[in-house]
């Protein structure tokens, strides 16, 4: 008997009426949990919505142009007919038809054939199957969709595989140009069978990480990397911190430094107004943003996620302090929605609570900047007479070097420090 199971769009956030753009099942296609069922695309985002079961699609209640809303039905599913994991079975080869010259006679040296690049007469173009995300990633890298074979289903081209054609471009002889004009050279990591060395487990990657990491990863190669590093005095701060801690257990907060840290940033970025800024994608213009929403790495047992904090400066510290134990919370119960982490201006990453000394965060793009934090010592400082023991942190900040150099950067990590080594000077 079939289990038929209903599934509706789910709380994406702050969204209304979001237009569907691409509906990636039909009915009778079968499907795992997380397989991605729509396309939804508002003025801020797109996303793909996954199917939080398997089984075998019934019937599809949407289509291409429908405008929906946290609810509405999306499809329904046959969970009696769930598929079993199995492995994948290659495709066969096809047969290769070009004709190949003669061995060369005994004693003759083999020529080295010469790489050929793959060109628009060998690989015609086709009408591509593709989420947004995936068309701005392959408009980046300059690569044309319709030479690129999809692996997911039914065709469709993900991330992987435009990077996967990149880097068979590269290989055959021909070059990916960067949107700068240069030339972009990918090399992929040869095969090693670790088993020839000692036993192995091999374990699937999370699948928060496999979506970081793809972001992560072009963020490292599209974005020049610079890191300034410093260290603030943080000991007046901390003994206020500390001596707030009554009255924040009276109102139920619990006061960590990360929402003074978080006030800190938020008036460095009203007095810096490019590293609250974008770069276009044209790369000719500076978009300065006029709202201040700062993203906060949480640590979870999934991965490390991004929530993002709004209107940081019109919050005070308890109201921060209150909120960032909520969304934390939802970071380490898995239940941030896309909204919770879009929108962020500028970023910050604490290892303090873990350890370490100093550290290189990566640029969160279309971000500028980020911070990173490390855990404050007591050290001796000299204060012109004597030395004085002294709660120091140290902190880096990366930045894209196209929009800040390294005077803007060290001027920024100057006044943040400053900042943070007087608490008084941000109700200046």
């Amino acid at each position: 008997m079939a289990n038929l199971k209903e599934i509706t769009l789910p709380d994406i956030g702050d969204f209304k009426d979001v237009e569907v753009i691409e509906v990636l099942v039909s009915a009778g296609d079968t499907i795992n949990a997380e397989d991605s069922l729509i396309t939804l695309e508002s003025d801020k985002a797109s996303m793909e919505i996954p199917s939080p079961t398997a089984g075998v699609i019934k019937e599809v209640k949407v289509q291409v142009g429908d405008t929906i809303n946290q609810g509405d039905l999306l499809v329904v599913v046959d969970e009696e007919t769930a598929p079993e994991e199995t492995a994948p079975v290659a495709p066969p080869k096809p047969v290769d038809s070009t004709p190949h010259p003669a061995p060369p006679a005994p004693g003759e040296k083999k020529a080295k054939p010469l790489p050929v690049a793959p060109t628009q007469d060998d690989m015609p173009s086709r009408k591509a199957h593709a989420s947004p995300a995936v068309r701005r990633f392959a408009r980046e890298l300059g690569v044309d969709l319709g030479q690129v074979n999809g692996s997911a289903a039914k065709g469709r081209i993900t991330k992987e595989d435009v990077q996967n054609f990149v880097k068979s471009s590269l290989a055959g002889g021909g070059a990916a140009t960067a949107a700068a004009g240069g030339s972009l050279a990918l090399p992929s990591m040869p095969a090693v069978d670790f088993s020839k060395f000692g036993e192995t487990e091999e374990v699937e990657l999370g699948r928060i990480k496999k979506i970081s990491g793809a972001h992560l990863h072009r963020s490292w190669i599209t974005v020049p990397h610079v890191t300034q590093f410093d260290e603030a005095d943080i000991t007046e701060l901390e003994a206020f911190r500390k001596a707030q801690k009554d009255e924040a257990l009276k109102q139920d907060v619990r006061l960590t430094f990360m929402p003074f840290l978080m006030k800190a940033c938020e008036a460095a970025l009203r007095e810096f107004p490019e590293v609250n800024a974008s770069l276009s994608p044209d790369g000719e213009k500076l978009i300065l943003k006029k709202y201040l929403h700062i993203g906060v790495a949480v640590d979870t047992p999934n991965g490390l996620v991004v929530p993002v904090i709004r209107d940081v400066d019109r919050k005070g510290v308890y109201d921060l302090a209150r909120e960032l134990m909520e969304i934390s919370g939802k970071a380490r119960e898995g239940k941030l929605g896309p909204a919770d982490m879009q929108g962020g201006c500028f970023t910050i990453s604490s290892l303090g609570g873990i350890g370490g000394t100093q550290f290189t965060p990566i640029v969160n793009a279309p971000e500028v900047a980020i911070l990173g934090v490390s855990r404050a010592a007591m050290k001796p400082v000299w204060n012109g007479k004597k030395f004085k023991p002294r709660l120091v942190m140290p902190f880096s900040l990366s930045y894209d070097h196209r929009v800040i150099d390294g005077a803007q950067g060290v001027r920024f990590t100057t006044y943040l420090a400053g900042l943070l080594s007087d608490i008084r000077r941000l109700v200046l």
